[in-house]
């Protein structure tokens, strides 16, 4: 019984290494600290981990272009009174998430008041989408752009690599139709039809 759980627990921590591994590998550290500065707009266990000065550095550290030096001042105080308004508010006791946070505020007009954390929710709801658009995007590379086709231009591989990633959209262009707009347009020295 011992050995099987000292197997257990050795297996247990080989993967749990393992992953942690692969996570710092995959991960830069402005990225993780991306991730966990904005965790702190999370509503776990009633707003636990909300902490002004975590968001206001993550607003400061890499939204530092969508806010200039004013908008920084006053998002602090912004985040002051929102810590004791929107935090024991009894419309946002139940919520869970932070676009469900975004709702609330634009439904209470509590989004009109705290403009600039409204804008920073935003922002931060837009970051899983702009990061799997990009993974999305070297993957679609792989297939595109192989040892055949090494030396294409950079125009012909943007429009290779959008037929591909949006291929349900491609599947209802009829290439009949874009060879007789291309007929109509330009005289070609071979003929198309």
């Amino acid at each position: 019984m011992i050995v099987y759980q000292d197997y257990h627990y050795d297996i247990f921590n080989s993967t749990i290494d393992f992953q942690l591994e692969e996570l710092n590998s995959r991960f830069s550290d402005g990225k993780v600290e991306l991730f966990v500065l904005s965790s702190a707009l999370e509503l776990n266990n009633n707003f636990i981990s909300f902490k002004v000065d975590d968001i206001y550095k993550l607003a400061k550290k890499f939204y530092s272009e969508d806010f200039n030096e004013q908008e920084m001042y006053y998002l602090r105080s912004q985040l002051e009174y929102y810590q004791i308004d929107v935090i024991h508010h009894k419309s946002f006791q139940n919520m869970s998430t932070i676009s469900e946070l975004c709702r609330g505020l634009a439904e209470t007009n509590k989004s009109q008041h705290y403009h600039l954390i409204d804008m920073l929710i935003h922002l931060v709801l837009t970051l899983p989408i702009s990061t799997a658009t990009t993974e999305r995007v070297f993957s679609a590379m792989k297939h595109v752009k192989t040892m055949l086709r090494n030396k294409i231009e950079e125009e012909f591989l943007a429009n290779s690599m959008m037929i591909y990633i949006e291929r349900k959209l491609a599947e209802d262009i009829n290439s009949d139709s874009i060879i007789d707009e291309l007929y109509s347009t330009k005289y070609r020295m071979v003929q198309l039809q």
